[in-house]
C-alpha cells in the first residue's frame, strides 16, 4: 500500500482577479486592453469579471500585450479549473460518509489493504482508490448493477454484507495483478491434479507457494486473502479476462476444509467456464447450486474416491492408525479421511481431530 499527500488549497481565485490587478498597475482600461489584444471588449469582460477562462491563445495575446509569460496565464487557468473540479469532487466525497460504514475499515487498514485514518473524507478517498473508483455510483455499478458483465457476472446488492465480500474479491484482484502468468492451459491444469494432491497428503510447510507456483506454470493465478468480519467466505473462483483466479481465505484454519475447497474450486475452473463466479459460504445472486454440487463432487472423489471410502466403511472397528495407512494407501491425508467421517456422522464431532493439521500461510 502507498500513499501520497498533496497540498491543495482551500481557495483559488478566478486568472481574472490577477488581470484586474495587472491592469491597473498599468492604468490600462478594459477596453483599451480588449483593443491592444484584438479582442472583443465583451470577451475581457468575461475574463476580468470571472465569467469566462483564459485560453491558450488569448494568454499569448496578453504576453504579447502586458509581457507576462503565456506559460503563467496557462497556469493560472489551470489551477483554477482544477480547484472547481476539486470543489465539485467534495461532493463525492461527502456522498460516501454513510457508505463507508457498509465496510470493516479497521479490519482493512490492520491488514494493509487502506490506510489507517479515523478522518471519514479520508475513508472515502482511500475506498475510492481501493476499488479503483471515482464516486459511489461507479462502485454499484461495478459491483451491484452488473454493468461490465463481461468482468462481473454476479450482484451483491441483496446481500446485507455486500460490502465486506466486495472488498475481500477486490484484494484477491489486486494480489492477482502481482502474478504473471501464461494462457491458461486446461489440459496442463488437469495433468497437475496428481501434483497437488500428493502437496495436499504430504502438506509441507511452503505447502502454498507449492502450489500456487505449480498452478501459474499452467496460467491459473491462485491466492491467499485472510477473511474479513461479516465476509465468512471459504473461496471463489472467476475468471479475470482469460486468466482464472482462485481466491482462498483459509477459514477455520482445518487442513480438510482447505483442500476440499482448494479442489471445489478447480472443479468450478474445468466444468463451468469463464461465465460463473462462485463464492463459497455466501448467498448471492447468480450462485448456481447445480454447479455447486457438481464441484463438491469432483472435490470430494478426487481427495478420497467413493470405491475408496467403501474400503474404509468396510472396515467395522476403525482405529487412527487404520486411518493413518488408509491416508497412505490412497495417497490423501489422514484429516480428509476423519474429515469425510465426521460429515457421514459415522463417527461423533471431536474425535480423531488429533489428526486435523492447521492452516498456516505464513510459512
Amino acid at each position: 500500500m502507498t500513499t501520497t499527500t498533496q497540498y491543495y488549497p482551500q481557495t483559488v481565485s478566478h486568472p481574472g482577479t490577477t488581470l484586474v490587478e495587472i491592469l491597473g498597475e498599468k492604468q490600462m482600461g478594459s477596453k483599451e486592453f480588449a483593443v491592444r489584444t484584438g479582442k472583443p471588449e465583451k470577451t475581457i469582460s468575461d475574463v476580468l469579471n470571472g465569467k469566462s477562462g483564459i485560453t491558450p491563445e488569448m494568454a499569448i495575446l496578453f504576453e504579447q500585450v502586458l509581457k507576462i509569460p503565456a506559460h503563467f496565464w496557462i497556469n493560472r487557468q489551470r489551477t483554477y479549473d482544477e480547484y472547481l473540479a476539486r470543489v465539485e469532487y467534495k461532493k463525492t466525497i461527502e456522498e460516501g460518509i454513510e457508505w463507508i460504514k457498509t465496510f470493516p475499515y479497521a479490519k482493512m487498514a490492520s491488514l494493509g489493504w487502506v490506510e489507517p485514518t479515523l478522518k471519514k473524507e479520508v475513508k472515502v478517498i482511500n475506498l475510492y482508490n481501493y476499488f479503483g473508483v471515482s464516486n459511489i455510483k461507479g462502485y454499484y455499478d461495478f459491483y451491484h448493477h452488473q454493468k461490465l458483465l463481461v468482468n462481473f457476472r454476479i450482484s451483491l446488492k441483496n446481500n446485507e454484507n455486500s460490502g465486506a465480500i466486495a472488498a475481500w474479491l477486490r484484494q484477491g484482484e489486486i494480489e492477482s495483478c502481482k502474478l504473471d502468468v501464461p494462457k491458461f492451459d486446461k489440459k496442463k491444469l488437469i495433468k497437475l491434479l496428481p501434483e497437488l494432491k500428493m502437496i495436499m497428503a504430504f502438506q509441507p510447510n511452503d505447502f502454498f507457494s507449492q502450489i500456487q507456483n505449480l498452478c501459474m506454470g499452467v496460467g491459473l493465478k491462485v491466492v491467499h486473502t485472510p477473511c474479513l468480519p461479516k465476509a465468512p467466505i471459504h473461496g471463489s473462483t472467476r475468471w479475470l479476462g482469460d486468466i482464472p483466479l482462485i481466491q482462498l481465505s483459509g477459514r477455520y484454519k482445518r487442513n480438510d476444509i482447505f483442500w476440499f475447497t482448494f479442489f471445489h474450486e478447480i472443479g468450478h475452473i474445468l466444468l463451468h467456464g469463464k461465465k460463473y463466479i462462485a463464492i463459497e459460504n455466501i448467498k448471492y445472486d447468480g450462485e448456481n447450486q447445480i454447479y455447486e454440487e457438481e464441484a463438491n463432487k469432483f472435490s470430494a472423489n478426487l481427495l478420497l474416491s467413493k470405491e475408496q471410502e467403501a474400503e474404509i466403511l468396510s472396515n467395522r472397528r476403525l482405529s487412527e492408525g487404520d486411518i493413518i495407512n488408509y491416508a497412505e494407501k490412497f495417497n490423501t491425508h489422514p484429516a480428509i479421511i476423519i474429515g469425510r467421517l465426521q460429515y457421514l456422522k459415522l463417527v461423533p464431532f471431536g474425535l480423531g481431530n488429533n489428526l486435523f493439521n492447521s492452516i498456516d500461510f505464513c510459512s
